[in-house]
């Protein structure tokens, strides 16, 4: 980073910081007269980029700070859980779309796009389920779960994640495929959800979604290398895919790094006329010392590094962040500090107010290429 670049980072951090003594509504308005200029969502639409987060629908409904930052900052959203397969269905032959529609109506009223967040998953499943899927009635039951949900909001959604983490190397299986549940009683079920997805809502884009893609380890090679092989079948078959997903769970520390590896697997990505979206992305601190300082300058540098190098693909039309704010980020109940201490992995913090990861995040958007004008992808 140049010396006039750290200049301006650190004053944008500094700006940032004296935001953080104002209410939320104060803070809402001085966002747009800091020295970085503008919110997230502007910056993003005014490169032609769509940015936003996860959310907790729970928190949408009564959490008033929470849900005025989301409606400032976030241009798209997708649920953290609620359109997951458990919510979804209570019983093999119900389905409860109270918390979905609550979603798609609060991004409707506020103008963003929406993500649904996922039709396939070898997670989230009910309880019912192990004991119910059989090889005779996987396909029925997967096809009219798709057609449900997919039908219920045909043209609401900007893009499915149709299919969730369909690899893992460690599982042995043929082409790297993970011995998911549904693997295990439908091994073309990928096929058979993206072919349904396009029937039951044709516009929206249907991406397959993944993680552990994102580092210069080999076990990060492998995987793009059997994502990229998925992906090359899936088109060879005639199978719609329009997009992948590269999630971005990354971590700062120095035995994490990010960079040729992954330009290399985004520009084979975009040959295959695919786009790209960051699905998901934070920065895990655990393997950094306590101090938040030092910390939040860490995890700043990874946003920005990371950023520079993803955002510099034309083919990447969207950032989202698995939460946008620290106070309910998932990190600290699955993958979290041996110390204990909460982590600060996102663009906010557990007070709402923003991280120096803001202001990196708001440089990258800044700094990176036009897509097209950003009225259009709202349109």
């Amino acid at each position: 980073m140049s010396c006039p670049t750290r200049r301006k980072f650190v004053q944008q951090a500094a700006a940032l910081s004296a935001l953080a003594a104002l209410p939320l509504a104060s803070r809402a308005h001085a966002l747009f007269n800091t020295a970085s200029g503008t919110t997230l969502r502007a910056a993003g639409l005014g490169k032609g980029l769509l940015v936003g987060c996860a959310v907790q629908i729970a928190r949408l409904r009564d959490t008033p700070d929470y849900t005025a930052l989301i409606k400032q900052q976030a241009s798209i959203l997708v649920a953290e859980h609620e359109f997951k397969f458990a919510p979804l269905r209570p019983t093999p032959t119900t389905f409860f779309f109270d918390d979905a529609d609550y979603l798609v109506h609060f991004a409707e009223a506020n103008h963003m796009k929406l993500r649904g967040h996922n039709f396939v998953w070898h997670r989230a499943l009910p309880a019912w389920f192990a004991g119910y899927i059989t090889p005779q009635n996987a396909e029925q039951l997967l096809v009219h779960h798709i057609e449900t949900v997919a039908g219920r909001y045909k043209g609401k959604i900007h893009s499915w994640d149709v299919v969730n983490e369909a690899i893992q190397i460690s599982d042995n299986q043929p082409n790297g495929m993970r011995n998911s549940p549904w693997y295990k009683a439908l091994p073309n079920y990928i096929d058979i959800a993206f072919r349904t997805a396009r029937r039951a809502d044709p516009n929206a884009l249907l991406t397959y979604n993944d993680y552990g893609i994102e580092a210069e380890d080999p076990q990060s090679a492998a995987k793009r290398a059997a994502v990229l092989a998925l992906v090359k079948g899936m088109q060879s078959r005639g199978v719609p895919i329009d997009a992948v997903g590269i999630q971005s769970h990354i971590a700062a520390g120095p035995n994490h790094t990010y960079g040729a590896g992954l330009r290399g697997f985004m520009a084979e990505l975009s040959r295959l006329n695919l786009q790209l979206l960051l699905t998901e992305m934070d920065v895990n601190d655990r393997d950094l010392p306590p101090g938040i300082p030092a910390r939040d300058a860490a995890v700043a540098q990874l946003y920005a590094s990371y950023l520079q190098t993803t955002l510099n693909n034309p083919s990447v039309i969207a950032l989202l962040t698995w939460g946008i704010t620290d106070r309910y980020t998932w990190l600290d109940h699955e993958d979290s500090r041996a110390d204990g201490l909460p982590e600060r992995c996102l663009p906010f913090d557990a007070g709402l107010k923003p991280t120096p990861a803001f202001s990196a995040e708001l440089n990258a958007l800044h700094h990176a290429p036009a897509r097209w004008k950003g009225h259009e992808i709202m349109t």
